[in-house]
């Protein structure tokens, strides 16, 4: 994948031998570069300051602490950055937490290195990366903490949506990239934003990720 710019990238693991994996793996590919390696809180939000990355990635198992409880003092000193959490955990809960504390992609650590790259890409370029297998479990998860009674003013919301939008936001649910939703529609990339855009104006949401669980609470999207 051809990257119009070097996506800077925090490895924070308590591995050494994991850190070097993931180094070499991202280091292998243009336009990818790993600015610092931090094994613990302090050495993460160290170099979180000293080195503003694009994209931190996350272990949730941090030298038997949770790594989740990072993600608000992280973004907090790299507002920019996007927290891409990389585990090996099958704990929904801590997932969901995860994703509730600013966590904006879950990996299992067992997926195709093709994957990983694909999802610090992705999370790069202001989308969402969850994990097919995760994703009902997670979103779910959110929309049961946060689910309050449906008033008016959300009935309201909803139905300003148009057909196409309505449809774009199942697709969204479905884990498609703006490009494949163009394809799937057969629209314009640039149609996708402009729905999205319009989208997050009518609903109240700020991201994708907003998007979804508000999908979810509100059951214009399957969690199946």
């Amino acid at each position: 994948m051809s990257r119009s710019e070097t996506v800077r990238v925090l490895l924070i693991d308590d591995h050494a031998l994991v850190r070097a994996g993931l180094r070499i793996l991202i280091e292998s590919q243009p336009g990818l570069s790993v600015v610092g390696e931090a094994h613990d809180r302090i050495s993460a939000l160290a170099l979180a300051g000293g080195t503003r990355p694009d994209v931190i990635l996350l272990d949730l198992d941090l030298a038997g602490s949770n790594g989740g409880d990072l993600i608000p003092d992280l973004l907090a000193t790299c507002p920019k950055a996007r927290v891409l959490v990389l585990t090996g955990l099958r704990d929904a809960e801590k997932h969901r937490r995860a994703v509730e504390l600013g966590a904006v992609g879950l990996v299992q650590k067992e997926v195709a290195a093709d994957v990983l790259v694909k999802a610090i890409d992705k999370v790069h370029a202001g989308e969402v990366w969850l994990d097919r297998s995760l994703t009902a479990a997670v979103l779910t998860g959110l929309t049961r903490v946060g689910r309050v009674a449906r008033g008016d003013l959300e009935v309201a919301r909803i139905a300003t949506l148009s057909r196409r939008e309505s449809e774009v936001i199942s697709l969204i649910a479905e884990g498609l990239s703006n490009k494949l939703i163009a394809d799937r529609m057969c629209i314009a990339e640039t149609t996708v934003r402009h729905h999205l855009t319009s989208i997050f104006g009518k609903l109240g949401v700020s991201d994708r990720l907003e998007l979804l669980v508000y999908a979810y609470r509100n059951k214009l999207a399957r969690s199946e």
